[in-house]
């Protein structure tokens, strides 16, 4: 499972503890199994994008990993199951800003691997090598 789908489990189980449909031991417990996987993952990733050189999307994650060290070094990484209710929309913000952090940047990597040309293949059918089949010049001559 990727970064977003953990997010998107957690924003979840958050929701179903306001709503009631879950408890709160229940919602703390699913929601700390998954936080430090995460971290360890995303700290990775953003290792990789270091070592491969890609510097801006490098910087675009450094806020949550000093953000996410900070947690885990303060030990407020974990939800408490007393104190999840005073905290719920708080980390329900949190979760859904990190989604959206994580949303921009693959949607950068699909957007740069299509300039690239990763997807050549894919896009060989719009713009056909032989100018006999292109239809659009056809119809722009006058």
């Amino acid at each position: 499972m990727t970064l977003g789908c953990w997010i998107v489990i957690k924003i979840g189980c958050l929701l179903d503890l306001e709503s009631d449909y879950m408890n709160p031991y229940e919602s703390s417990s699913r929601i700390n199994a998954l936080i430090v996987p995460e971290m360890v993952l995303h700290c990775v990733c953003s290792a990789v994008l270091l070592v491969m050189g890609y510097w801006f999307m490098f910087l675009l994650t450094l806020p949550i990993a000093i953000y996410n060290l900070m947690l885990y070094m303060n030990k407020r990484h974990l939800i408490d199951v007393t104190e999840v209710f005073r905290h719920c929309d708080v980390e329900k913000k949190y979760r859904i800003g990190k989604l959206t952090v994580y949303s921009f940047l693959f949607t950068v990597v699909v957007i740069r691997s299509m300039v690239a040309g990763d997807f050549s293949t894919i896009l060989e059918s719009f713009h056909p090598a032989n100018e006999d089949l292109d239809i659009l010049s056809h119809v722009l001559e006058f």
